[in-house]
């Protein structure tokens, strides 16, 4: 666990311990059940949570700023040109001055080494809601989605299909926690990297990585995937496109998985990495994957400020 004075932070995914795991994640299921049955779960009242943004967000800003209204707490926006950190304000004077502020920040930031910097001066827990190197927020979500559709994890298997991001090495690594047996299908030169699949190994897991998706998704339980070109990456579309041709989560590759959900974190490129009939379909969970990370975050924050 990444700590700053007996802090708790979420920077991955790996800041978990596997008891920790299904005790945020059976937290998640509570407060689901709670909203479902309209009733009040008010944990985090009069609490505050700074929401730092360098990167646009659909799901990351509305979860996080919803949840924190749900727990009874507030969230403040700070977008990279509404505070001092856009105009060269070093991020460790920022992070000691939020502290003081706040009782808790997340921050969706570019470069992974800048939320580490960030956590290593901050007071109160910091939350990693996205980097370039990892999304743990997501797999939080990813992972309640799964044991929501099959139970639980014993036995479980899931495809990765696409692009070795952010994403995929954070979900990489919640395999390992959770104990799915993984399958990583990416095209030559774009896989995750070789030292995530080394800790996903210490953790006790196996990923097994190829560059066929047909041998990949046969038979298992879960398909992922996610865009072939993130943030930042636009220059390289030409590329990555034909880089990527035949890594389509589409029905003809679902023929080979009858009975896998499909998860994708969202937002999809329909007809790139998916296409719109496997979004619609009954095998997408897309939009449970996307609620969900209302509930693992509202669990999440209040398992770090308990």
């Amino acid at each position: 666990m990444a700590t700053t004075t007996d802090v708790r932070h979420f920077l991955e995914i790996t800041d978990l311990s596997q008891a920790e795991l299904e005790t945020v994640l059976e937290r998640a299921a509570t407060y689901k059940r709670a909203q479902e049955r309209g009733e009040d779960h008010a944990d985090l009242a009069g609490q505050t949570l700074g929401m730092i943004f360098q990167k646009p967000s659909t799901r990351t800003r509305v979860s996080f700023e919803t949840g924190m209204t749900q727990l009874g707490g507030h969230a403040v926006f700070l977008g990279e040109d509404d505070i001092q950190l856009g105009r060269g304000e070093p991020l460790k004077d920022t992070s000691r001055t939020l502290s003081r502020y706040v009782d808790a920040v997340m921050a969706r930031v570019f470069k992974h080494e800048n939320i580490e910097v960030f956590a290593e001066y901050a007071s109160v827990p910091v939350v990693n809601g996205l980097t370039d190197d990892a999304h743990p927020c997501q797999t939080l979500a990813d992972l309640l989605t799964i044991r929501e559709q099959e139970g639980g994890f014993e036995g479980v298997s899931a495809a990765w299909v696409g692009d070795g991001n952010n994403v995929a090495q954070s979900f990489v690594l919640g395999c390992a926690l959770a104990g799915i047996d993984l399958t990583v299908a990416t095209p030559e030169g774009y896989g995750v990297d070789d030292a995530v699949l080394e800790r996903a190994r210490e953790l006790g897991g196996d990923p097994t990585v190829t560059s066929d998706p047909v041998d990949a998704v046969s038979g298992v339980d879960v398909i992922y995937t996610d865009v072939w070109i993130s943030m930042g990456q636009e220059d390289e579309r030409d590329v990555r496109m034909d880089a990527f041709e035949g890594f389509q989560v589409c029905s003809s590759l679902l023929e080979h998985a009858p009975e896998a959900s499909v998860m994708h974190c969202l937002p999809a490129h329909r007809g790139e990495e998916i296409t719109d009939n496997v979004v619609e379909s009954e095998h997408s969970v897309v939009f449970d994957q996307a609620e969900n990370r209302l509930h693992a975050q509202k669990a999440l924050l209040s398992w770090l400020l308990e």
